[in-house]
C-alpha cells in the first residue's frame, strides 16, 4: 500500500469527510459485483475457525486450506491441539509460514481453550483477545463467521481499500475498525469486512489494482489510480 495516510491527508485537505450513505453506495455496488463474497478459510467448527485465522498471518487462504484438511482430521478438539507435539506440528503447518511462531500461538491458544472455557470457543470479544495469538482481527472473524455475531475486521486487504477510498486516515488496524464502525450499521460490519477483502484480492491489489475494471471508480479519489 503506497503512502496511504499521506495520501488520504492530503486529499482531504478542504474536503468534506466521508458519509455513511457514500459507505453504504460502495457496499451496494460491491455486494452485487461479489455476490459470494464469504470467509474463505474452509472450517466446520469454531476451534477449526481460529487455528485457521491463526495460520492465514502473513499467508494467503488457499494455502492454509491446502494444510487445514490433515490437521482437522488428526486434531478434533481444542484439547487434542493443547496436547500436541510442538516439533511434530511445526511441521505439518510448515508450508504456512513462521510455524514456530505459529504453533507455540495455537497450542498455547487451545490449552486456554481448554483451561478456562472448558475446550470452547467464547462468544465475546473480551474473551478471545485474552487468548495466546488472539487479536481483533482474528477475534472479529472468529466471532461473525463462527457465531454470527457483528465484527468488523481488519486486514491488509481491508486496510488498503479503505484507506485508497478515503474512508479511514490510518492504517493502524485498531483504528480503522473504530473508523469503519462508526461510518457501518452493525449490522453490515461482518459483510463489510468480507466484501473490502474480496474487492482488495480481486481488483484493487496492492501493486497493480485493475482500476479500470472497478466498478466503484467512480467514487474512488485514490490519487494512484489509472
Amino acid at each position: 500500500m503506497a503512502r496511504p495516510v499521506a495520501e488520504v491527508k492530503e486529499r482531504r485537505q478542504g474536503a468534506a469527510p466521508p458519509t455513511k450513505r457514500t459507505v453504504e453506495r460502495i457496499l451496494k455496488i460491491l455486494a452485487q459485483a461479489y455476490p459470494d463474497a464469504r470467509c474463505e478459510l474452509h472450517f466446520t467448527s469454531p476451534v477449526e475457525l481460529l487455528v485457521a485465522t491463526i495460520l492465514s498471518a502473513q499467508c494467503t487462504d488457499a494455502r492454509v486450506n491446502l494444510v487445514t484438511p490433515h490437521l482437522f482430521k488428526k486434531y478434533r478438539s481444542a484439547r487434542a491441539y493443547a496436547e500436541a507435539a510442538p516439533a511434530i506440528f511445526e511441521q505439518e503447518i510448515r508450508t504456512t509460514g513462521f510455524f514456530r511462531s505459529k504453533t507455540r500461538n495455537i497450542l498455547a491458544c487451545c490449552r486456554a481453550l481448554v483451561r478456562d472455557f472448558g475446550g470452547e470457543v467464547p462468544k465475546t470479544m473480551e474473551e478471545l483477545v485474552s487468548l495466546p495469538g488472539v487479536g481483533r482481527k482474528t477475534a472479529n472473524i472468529t466471532l461473525y463467521n463462527s457465531y454470527e455475531i457483528p465484527g468488523f475486521a481488519v486486514d491488509t486487504h481491508v486496510a488498503r481499500v479503505t484507506n485508497r477510498l478515503g474512508l479511514v486516515d490510518t492504517e493502524d488496524p485498531d483504528k480503522i475498525e473504530e473508523q469503519m464502525c462508526r461510518l457501518l450499521p452493525r449490522d453490515r460490519w461482518g459483510q463489510g469486512t468480507h466484501l473490502f477483502i474480496f474487492h482488495g484480492r480481486r481488483t484493487c491489489h496492492a501493486r497493480q489494482p485493475s482500476c479500470a475494471q472497478c466498478m466503484i471508480r467512480s467514487l474512488c479519489p485514490w490519487p494512484g489510480k489509472r
